[in-house]
């Protein structure tokens, strides 16, 4: 098993939880996951820890997880990577992999929470470190534009697939059930987006309409309104790509409706928006010909 150490930043908060996690990976060569804010103390304790450090991952960019980079790299002499890469750091791309000693980390590019969310695969160890697209404890934020809901909901999928035995999360407690999580986390999402519709249905119209209807008898606090709403918006977008729901009036004024679903002509399934055929018979009708 490959030595995995957490740093625990501190910066506790209901975004961050407990803090972000930095997670160093391996014991000489070592790999620094996601270096956390720009903090002093919490600089000097991952380099404390970390020993023969050759290469600074980024998740993302949000300034929790990717603040401290620069300072570290400068510490350590090891390049920082990232999907967009800022100056001075170097490019990763999704199936690339990381080779350093007898650890062999796979890329995956895991937008929703941020279109620039990767995460990293260790192989071997079938460990996958999520930063925020999995917590270890509640649920990600998707908050549109950066954030995108069918992406999101595509990259947990992706990371089922991979079929991990344990998650290190950006934030919250390690996960030891992988499987479970990833099946909670997608099964949350299908959930929220079913209730999303109904409210659709029973005439709500704007995500902040639906709000107090999708998070009834939830406990939301009010400070978390306005994020609830955002992550209600991300659902609508969602719906109004796969022709479900459609906007109405104002593009400003983010009001929906709902969008009877016609069934494809040739198989039964929903058919897309304005369509007679549902995406593949679509484009077998296409490749058919006249």
């Amino acid at each position: 098993m490959t030595h995995i150490l957490r740093v625990l930043a501190p910066n506790p908060g209901p975004f961050t939880l407990e803090g972000t996690n930095t997670w160093i990976v391996g014991r000489g060569p070592s790999v620094i996951i996601d270096p956390g804010p720009r903090d002093g103390g919490h600089v000097r304790s991952v380099i404390n820890e970390a020993v023969g450090v050759e290469a600074i991952l980024l998740t993302h960019h949000h300034p929790d997880h990717a603040e401290a980079a620069a300072q570290l790299a400068g510490a350590t002499g090891a390049s920082v990577r990232a999907f967009h890469p800022q100056q001075g750091e170097r490019g990763l791309r999704a199936g690339d992999f990381i080779q350093v000693g007898p650890m062999r980390l796979r890329v995956l590019h895991t937008p929703g929470h941020s279109a620039d969310h990767l995460a990293y695969y260790l192989e071997g160890d079938e460990s996958l470190f999520t930063g925020d697209a999995v917590l270890g404890r509640g649920t990600s934020a998707v908050d549109p534009p950066d954030g995108d809901m069918s992406a999101y909901v595509h990259s947990l999928h992706a990371m089922r697939n991979l079929a991990p035995r344990v998650i290190y999360p950006g934030h919250g407690p390690v996960v030891f059930d992988a499987p479970a999580k990833l099946n909670e986390y997608i099964a949350h999402r299908t959930r929220r987006e079913s209730q999303v519709l109904a409210a659709l249905a029973g005439g709500a119209a704007t995500a902040e309409e639906m709000v107090p209807i999708v998070y009834a008898g939830e406990g939301l606090h009010p400070s978390m309104v306005p994020v609830a709403a955002r992550s209600v918006l991300a659902h609508l977008l969602k719906l109004e790509k796969e022709g479900k729901a459609a906007r109405t009036g104002h593009a400003a004024e983010g009001r929906f409706v709902a969008v009877a679903q016609k069934p494809c002509e040739r198989c039964g399934r929903p058919a897309g928006a304005g369509s007679r055929f549902c995406r593949q018979c679509g484009m077998a009708v296409l490749q058919e010909g006249p």
